[in-house]
């Protein structure tokens, strides 16, 4: 991905951008394990939020509950400033993109995560180069 002027999304900027990786607590009780974070997102990037929501059920790790976000009112001010989304409440798997929702099956949760970071990426060099979504 090039920014206007020429320079590129380096795989730097890129794992700068890339959660750390987390993984669920040891002996926990629980049946289920909850993660839910926010991140901002570099102002080189345009700003503002990434969210993401995921509950596993354990021991085996299945997600059974999602949610991605990639906030942005400057791009799109409807959707309390949600550009891009995908989650799977109402149990229903379904993409977000800037007020319209449809449906969008999940393949893996892994793959879809990646998609996502793909996506709002490409969307947010867009606006930072001035170009419509």
């Amino acid at each position: 991905m090039t920014f206007k002027g020429g320079r590129d999304l380096t795989s730097d900027m890129i794992q700068m951008l890339m959660p750390v990786n987390m993984k669920p607590p040891k002996n926990r009780k629980s049946t289920l394990w909850r993660m839910s974070k926010s991140r901002p997102v570099p102002s080189r990037l345009g700003g503002r939020t990434l969210k993401e929501r995921v509950i596993r059920e354990l021991p085996s790790k299945t997600v059974i509950s999602y949610a991605l976000a990639y906030i942005n009112p400057l791009i799109f001010s409807g959707d309390n400033g949600r550009v891009l989304g995908y989650d799977n409440s109402h149990d229903d798997a379904h993409r977000h993109f800037m007020g319209t929702i449809v449906p969008d099956p999940l393949t893996s949760y892994e793959e879809l995560y990646e998609r996502f970071e793909r996506e709002w990426q490409e969307i947010a060099i867009r606006f930072v180069n001035g170009e419509h979504t």
